[in-house]
């Protein structure tokens, strides 16, 4: 589905979304083959307007025990508010560096919201996604707009831009 932020594919397995991946430019839209993916690509597109808060598709990561309570608690910082690494460690007993590693594993953002998470002193952090952290930042000022929270995203880094700026 095109979005944004790109052309997204959804991936259903058993009655859940279990992965969501960016396709390069040029990809083929498909109109969804089934009732979860219709509902995930709604959901997305409505997320994407500004008029969905709250993803209520069905989601079932692949992933270890660790990684499957992070993004549980991921889910569960509200739209249009962030959270640091380190304050997901102290809530699931664990250090900043592992839930770095977890989120950047995350194979369903978006809707398991590991953009909402950013480094210690307000610094952006990564996002494992194409274009990283341009998409992370624009994801953010969607929220932003629509809720009013975000006072101020930092400012990007030179090297955040040339990352962003070179074609992938």
């Amino acid at each position: 589905m095109p979005t944004p932020i790109g052309t997204l594919e959804l991936v259903e397995q058993g009655g859940a979304i279990v992965r969501i991946t960016a396709r390069g430019p040029g990809a083929i839209s498909a109109p969804p083959t089934n009732a979860i993916l219709a509902a995930a690509s709604e959901q997305l597109a409505r997320y994407f307007e500004g008029r969905l808060e709250t993803f209520a598709v069905p989601v079932d990561p692949e992933g270890t025990p660790f990684q499957r309570r992070l993004w549980a608690a991921l889910r569960e910082i509200p739209y249009g508010e962030t959270r640091t690494y380190g304050q997901l460690a102290t809530q699931i007993s664990s250090v900043a560096r592992a839930v770095g590693q977890a989120c950047g594993a995350n194979p369903v953002p978006i809707v398991i919201p590991c953009h909402r998470v950013l480094a210690a002193h307000g610094r952006i952090g990564g996002f494992s996604f194409p274009r990283g952290t341009n998409s992370k930042r624009r994801l953010l000022a969607l929220e932003a707009r629509h809720t009013g929270l975000f006072a101020a995203l930092p400012p990007a880094s030179p090297n955040e831009l040339s990352v962003a700026a070179r074609p992938r």
